[in-house]
């Protein structure tokens, strides 16, 4: 090793040793060694040039902490208050829940998954109940899937109303058939004015109630 990588690598540990944030340390690394020269080191390390440090760490400190945090706000914890009883006894009207935009960028809508879709830019909370590529009726009260009774609990298998879905209704590969929990009080893929919903309609999915506080809780996918 020669003499000045030797000093370099002296200097980055002694750099370490000094420096809490890793993103500060890599680009105080790059200034001394590559902008300003070994030289500049000495320098650097002055008593009145401390107080710069400090603040350059903790500005970058503070950056990345709002970073992060609008992230996690953007990404799941965008509000959405329910309007309408269509998702009770799970959500009542009035509720504001957080939705995870994120999800499905990594994956699909899964069966029973509770959702928001937009229809007439209008955002709705619905449950997924018939996936791209299958057929889906309701006869007698109940809901089938491809010719099998669909088996649910809390009773998200049953339909007193049929609608549109007296009659098969096959999916497309990018549709989905959606229902509110609250069957006889939802406007949902059962009626023309909905009808099959598609993929890049869906913007998410809900995972928990945040109001009211009392009642804040998760919300589980059956």
């Amino acid at each position: 090793m020669t003499e000045d990588s030797e000093e370099r690598q002296s200097v980055a540990e002694d750099l370490w040793d000094n420096v809490n944030c890793p993103l500060v340390f890599l680009w105080e690394w790059i200034y001394l060694f590559y902008i300003d020269g070994v030289e500049s080191v000495d320098f650097y390390y002055r008593e009145e040039v401390r107080p710069v440090r400090v603040v350059m760490s903790w500005i970058v400190d503070v950056t990345v902490v709002i970073a992060f945090a609008w992230f996690c706000l953007h990404t799941f914890g965008v509000q959405v208050t329910l309007a309408g009883q269509s998702m009770m006894p799970l959500l009542n009207s009035g509720d504001v829940v957080l939705m995870n935009k994120l999800i499905y960028d990594f994956g699909k809508p899964e069966r029973l998954d509770v959702v928001v879709f937009e229809r007439e830019e209008k955002r709705t909370v619905k449950r997924v109940i018939g996936l791209p590529g299958e057929t889906v009726q309701i006869q007698g009260g109940y809901v089938y899937i491809d010719g099998e009774r669909l088996e649910a609990k809390d009773n998200l298998d049953q339909v007193s109303l049929a609608g549109l879905a007296e009659n098969p209704i096959k999916l497309g590969d990018h549709e989905y058939f959606l229902l509110g929990d609250n069957r006889d009080s939802s406007e949902d893929s059962r009626f023309a004015n909905v009808g099959n919903v598609k993929e890049e309609q869906i913007l998410g999915k809900v995972w928990l109630r945040v109001y009211p506080l009392m009642d804040i809780r998760l919300i589980p996918s059956y």
